[in-house]
């Protein structure tokens, strides 16, 4: 075997982990729950737990429920969410200085 494709075999099989251990925790958040309509309260605690360890996009995937529950869900418990992630001011701060650059020089 090359070690491209053993890099390749770990990938996968790391992919597989993951998508196993996603869906046990999914089998979990739907098992402490049996209402359809709403989610009980046990189901928020636990998406809240997984909050702080994956924060609110991952286990908005790892549940398969919106993004914006799980932040409604964050702000009721007294967690402060942020709009956007942090890496987002800073992009936007670099973009604000590219185009201050180029406009000094005619093109924009």
């Amino acid at each position: 075997m090359s070690r491209d494709s053993t890099e390749l075999a770990i990938r996968v099989l790391n992919k597989l982990w993951n998508e196993a251990e996603n869906e046990e925790k999914r089998a979990h958040f739907v098992s402490l729950g049996l209402s359809e309509r709403a989610y009980t309260p046990a189901q928020k605690d636990y998406a809240i737990t997984l909050v702080d360890t994956y924060g609110i996009r991952a286990t908005s995937r790892i549940l398969e429920i919106p993004r914006r529950s799980i932040q409604r869900w964050c702000r009721a418990s007294g967690i402060r969410v942020k709009r956007c992630p942090a890496w987002v001011y800073a992009w936007a701060e670099g973009r604000r200085k590219r185009r201050e650059f180029w406009e000094r020089r005619g093109y924009y």
